[in-house]
């Protein structure tokens, strides 16, 4: 731990001198070349047209600027005449060269391919006719930062030995309070010297409720693992019991036909009940397929008219409710959208209106309420005892295996609109009272 403050403390001590070293060489960089600007700019007012644009003019004018190179060129960039080499390449390409032909001046900095130096250039457009530019020579920022190496080097020395006494006292001090903690917590409760470490100390003194908050959660785990291991025994054995059934049926008929011992009117009886059962079979099949996908449907969402869907889902239901002398009432109010997709909201309100129909008493009233906040299905059929109220959401629940087998229930549509609202991100919610009815509630 000693080594980490002191390797720490090193590390951000060098790492602060190496960026001040660089930013201060920048800052002093970026000022030299704003200076030697200026400069350039005073020079070239020494400029008049009594220096001839040939070498002995660049020369005169070089000796009066003391000692900058001067060059002249035409309105081209075709060198006429420079103070310090002899030149005769066309400078076009060249940035203050180029800017100047076209903005009148230009600036560049750059090391001279002539001299091999690194220079500042001012480069100045007289009416068109020709060129004018001036350089002195200038530092590079690596040159500045190699210059004041030794001065780095002193002032890092410094603050190195600054960093070692300074490691060394705070280590002392940091860890010390934080040894006598744990030598407490191996005793007991532990009371912190300082404030700052309170927080340390609620931990070990959390540890043991913490130990003993895990155990209650990994029993809790456990009954609800055996709770799913018994929800998955009672599947298993309900659609054993729901398959036998139409597959009994199937196989006994399709023997008796084979059989040919039926007339022509039995015949037709065990079309429709092979048909039938292999229809609730199938049915069967794809409630199981349907529930597991749920899980992993990834296709995207899109707007949902909700209020136009729940209405169309009314209708469709409204013969079979007539038929029982079941009551629709709804409260839909229009223009509802919902982002989900259509063939999941149909499942969703589907499945809660279908119950509501199909668990409702003979002359009952079904209520389906809308708004943007959510939807409810409200009946007055059968009810769900106080004790089953907490299970109804659970896959392959059923409330009474009696009505399960009349309606032709899977126990998987509550279940099935529970994972859409999960994965939806709503809440749904179950009221009810046995032998008064019930109320499902979705929120968005």
């Amino acid at each position: 731990m000693k080594w980490r403050i002191w390797l720490l403390s090193l590390g951000i001590m060098l790492t602060s001198v190496l960026i001040f070293g660089f930013a201060s060489t920048q800052v002093y960089y970026n000022s030299a070349i704003d200076d030697s600007k200026e400069y350039l700019r005073v020079y070239m007012n020494y400029y008049n047209e009594s220096y001839s644009p040939d070498t002995e003019g660049a020369k005169a004018l070089s000796e009066k600027l003391n000692g900058a190179r001067v060059t002249f060129m035409d309105s081209q960039g075709k060198v006429l005449g420079d103070s310090i080499a002899e030149v005769t390449e066309n400078h076009l390409d060249r940035t203050e060269i180029h800017d100047a032909i076209f903005n009148g001046e230009g600036f560049a900095v750059r090391s001279s391919s002539t001299l091999g130096k690194n220079m500042i250039y001012y480069c100045k457009n007289f009416d068109g006719k020709f060129l004018v530019r001036i350089a002195v020579f200038t530092n590079s920022d690596w040159s500045i930062f190699a210059k004041t190496l030794p001065t780095f080097a002193g002032f890092t020395g410094i603050m190195l030995a600054l960093c070692v006494i300074i490691a060394v006292v705070s280590s002392h001090f940091i860890l010390s309070p934080v040894k006598k903690l744990a030598e407490q917590a191996k005793h007991g409760e532990v009371e912190p010297a300082y404030h700052e470490l309170e927080p340390v100390a609620e931990i070990l003194n959390e540890r043991n409720r913490s130990i003993k908050r895990q155990m209650d959660e990994i029993r809790a785990e456990k009954e609800l693992a055996d709770r799913a291991r018994t929800s998955k025994d009672e599947f298993i054995s309900n659609v054993t019991h729901e398959m036998n059934t139409p597959l009994t049926s199937i196989h006994g008929y399709a023997e008796l036909l084979n059989a040919g011992g039926l007339n022509a009117e039995q015949q037709s009886g065990a079309y429709k009940t092979i048909l039938a059962q292999s229809e609730r079979l199938t049915n069967l099949i794809a409630c199981i397929i349907n529930f597991s996908e749920i899980d992993n449907d990834s296709l995207p969402s899109y707007e949902v008219d909700f209020s136009a869907l729940a209405k169309e889902m009314i209708y469709a239901l409204k013969p079979e409710a007539d038929k029982r002398g079941i009551t629709i009432n709804e409260n839909i109010k229009d223009g509802v959208i919902v982002l989900s997709r259509h063939e999941r909201l149909n499942e969703l309100f589907g499945n809660l209106l279908r119950n509501a129909v199909k668990y409702n008493k003979q002359g009952g009233t079904v209520t389906v309420c809308l708004t943007e906040r959510g939807f409810s299905v409200e009946d007055t059929g059968i009810g769900i005892s106080e004790e089953n109220i907490g299970k109804v959401f659970s896959r392959f629940f059923t409330v009474d295996k009696s009505h399960s087998g009349k309606n032709g229930g899977f126990g998987l549509g509550l279940a099935v609109a529970k994972k859409i609202c999960v994965k939806s991100g709503w809440n749904i919610t179950a009221e009810s009272k046995l032998g008064e009815g019930s109320k499902f509630t979705v929120e968005f």
